[in-house]
């Protein structure tokens, strides 16, 4: 299979979004893709830049992709990089995509000078823990919390 990895492009949201329905379906989470196309064009491309993209593009479809923001860390005393989503297509796991995704992030967050990449991923996915603990990143346990407002 002939990919590539690329920032994601206006062009892109459609598929984008069906892949977090897919990735919240995975981690068995509500999702409504109800105004995510045009919420998503907003903080991906607007002059208030507030999300960034990366998508694994294949010649005709995107098969996978990575979000990140960037935030500051108080313990820290840096910036860090936090890694809001990673998802691939089931069929384009396994060929160590996930790791050059990965490999990208840290090359981003070095050049913006960043202490770590945080993220987070459900107790129950066993296979992405396997990842991380693979590639050298170290788990915390801690429950996140989320307020409705």
């Amino acid at each position: 299979m002939e990919y590539s990895i690329r920032n994601c492009e206006l062009a892109d949201l459609p598929k984008l979004v069906l892949l977090c329905q897919k990735h919240a379906a995975f981690e068995k989470a509500d999702f409504s893709i109800t105004g995510k196309e045009e919420a998503l064009q907003k903080a991906l491309f607007s002059e208030k830049q507030r999300l960034n993209c990366l998508v694994v593009a294949t010649t005709d479809t995107i098969v996978g992709y990575a979000s990140y923001t960037f935030d500051y860390s108080t313990w820290d005393a840096a910036d860090f990089m936090y890694m809001d989503c990673l998802f691939l297509e089931e069929e384009v796991r396994s060929f160590g995509i996930g790791e050059l995704l990965i490999d990208r992030l840290k090359l981003i967050a070095v050049e913006k000078e960043c202490a770590n990449i945080q993220w987070q991923t459900p107790q129950f996915n066993e296979r992405a823990i396997k990842f991380y603990n693979r590639i050298g990143a170290k788990g915390k346990d801690k429950v996140r919390f989320t307020l409705p407002l």
